[in-house]
């Protein structure tokens, strides 16, 4: 994922957990909010819980993948975060995929094209 797609600060994750509105699923959380921007950011939270190290990894790589693929048919001017739950390290990719779509779809941030 190109660097300037991503949300880095902690501040920018405090805004979205203080402010944002939030879509949920069993296996993960979709956070956003507004950024007043042309250009949507993301950021991805997997915690301690999901497992060691190289699963958090995996897990982060994955989610990364997903909004890469999905960021040309997202509505713009967003930061959004996905926020990883504990049943999410046994869902394969194709179901990952699925999840992702559904939480922005909720959230209405798929483009009419994608819908």
């Amino acid at each position: 994922m190109r660097r300037d797609w991503r949300l880095r600060r902690r501040a920018d994750f405090q805004r979205l957990r203080l402010n944002g509105r939030t879509v949920r699923l069993p296996t993960l959380v979709l956070s956003l909010i507004g950024n007043g921007s042309e250009q949507n950011r993301y950021g991805v939270i997997v915690s301690k819980q999901i497992g060691g190290a190289v699963v958090r990894n995996r897990v982060r790589r994955r989610l990364r993948e997903v909004l890469r693929m999905l960021h040309p048919y997202l509505k713009t001017g967003f930061d959004m975060a996905l926020i990883a739950r504990v049943g999410i390290v046994e869902r394969p990719y194709a179901e990952l995929q699925r999840t992702v779509i559904e939480l922005t779809r909720r959230a209405g941030l798929l483009q009419e094209s994608m819908l």
